[in-house]
C-alpha cells in the first residue's frame, strides 16, 4: 500500500519575543488525510506555532513547506490561497446574514470574485453552499440568521466556511472549545471523516484529552516552546516526560482504566 504524500513539512521553526523563546526548533511533518494533534499546557507555544504556519507571524528561523512549496513568511492571504484553512477558538461569522450566506461569502473569496458582496452574495454558488452545509449537518438552518444558531451549530458552520476554500491543510485552534462533551466528539468525528475522504491534512490544538486520544493519528507535545514528544496516542500516553511535565497522574489513570476496560 502506497503511503500518503507529505503535505506539510516544518523544519526548525523558532520564534522569540525579547528573551522569551515562544517556539524553539520545532520540526514535524503531516501527511495528506492525517489527523495530527498539537497539545501542551497554556503558554507552551501552540498558538504561536499556528500563527507561523498560516502567515500571521514570521518565524525568526526555520522553514514551512506545503507540498514542497516554501511558504515561510508569506502573508495569511497568500497562504490561504494555496489551500490552508483555519478555524479559531472563537467563531467569526456574520450574525445578521443567513447561514447559507456566510458560506457563500467564503465561496466568493475562494473564487476571487470582485463585486458587491452584500448585494450579490445570496445568488452566488447557492447549490455549493447548500452542499457544504449538508455535509457538516446544518443544512436545515440554511435560511436562518447566523446569530440564531446554537454554539455547537456555529462550530459546524465554521467548518463549512473553512471547507469552502477547498483546503489541502486545515488548522483548527481549539475546535471544540465551549461545546458539550457529546458535541465535541461528533464534531471531531465529522472532521476526521471529511479529512480522510478528501485527503485533507488536519492539525489541531485541543485541551480535551478524550478528543485528542480518540481522534488523533499522531500527537505532538509542546512544553515551553520545545517539542518534547511525538508519536501515536499510545506512545504519548506512556511517555514518562509527558506524564511528568504535562498530563500528570490523570493520564496514568486513564491508561490503566482503558487497559482494564479492554481486558
Amino acid at each position: 500500500m502506497s503511503m500518503a504524500p507529505t503535505l506539510l513539512a516544518v523544519e526548525d521553526l523558532s520564534k522569540s519575543y525579547g528573551g522569551v523563546h515562544a517556539v524553539r526548533g520545532v520540526s514535524f511533518s503531516l501527511a495528506a488525510g492525517e489527523i495530527l494533534a498539537l497539545i501542551g499546557p497554556n503558554g507552551a507555544g501552540k498558538s504561536t506555532c499556528f500563527d507561523m504556519l498560516n502567515g500571521q507571524k514570521t518565524p525568526d528561523r526555520g522553514r514551512v513547506q506545503l507540498l514542497g512549496d516554501d511558504i515561510t513568511g508569506r502573508p495569511p492571504r497568500a497562504v490561504w490561497r494555496l489551500g490552508v484553512g483555519r478555524t479559531f477558538q472563537i467563531t467569526a461569522t456574520f450574525p445578521t446574514m443567513t447561514v447559507r450566506e456566510n458560506v457563500q461569502v467564503a465561496l466568493v473569496s475562494h473564487a476571487n470574485c470582485i463585486f458587491n458582496v452584500w448585494r450579490s452574495t445570496p445568488a452566488f454558488q447557492r447549490d455549493e453552499a447548500d452542499r457544504l452545509l449538508e455535509l457538516v449537518g446544518v443544512g436545515g438552518y440554511a435560511d436562518r440568521p447566523c446569530g440564531e444558531l446554537a454554539y455547537g451549530d456555529l462550530k459546524r458552520l465554521e467548518l463549512a466556511i473553512a471547507l469552502a476554500n477547498r483546503p489541502k491543510l486545515l488548522l483548527m485552534d481549539e475546535p471544540t472549545a465551549g461545546m458539550a462533551p457529546r458535541e465535541r466528539i461528533e464534531l471531531m468525528r465529522l472532521t476526521a471523516r471529511v479529512a480522510r475522504e478528501h485527503a485533507i491534512g488536519v492539525l489541531f490544538t485541543e485541551h480535551d484529552m478524550d478528543v485528542v486520544f480518540e481522534h488523533a493519528d499522531r500527537i505532538l507535545v509542546l512544553n515551553r516552546g520545545a517539542l518534547i514528544a511525538e508519536g501515536s496516542p499510545d506512545d504519548v500516553r506512556r511517555d514518562p516526560q509527558v506524564r511528568a511535565i504535562y498530563l500528570g497522574e490523570g493520564l496514568v489513570y486513564d491508561a490503566r482504566h482503558r487497559e482494564g476496560a479492554g481486558a
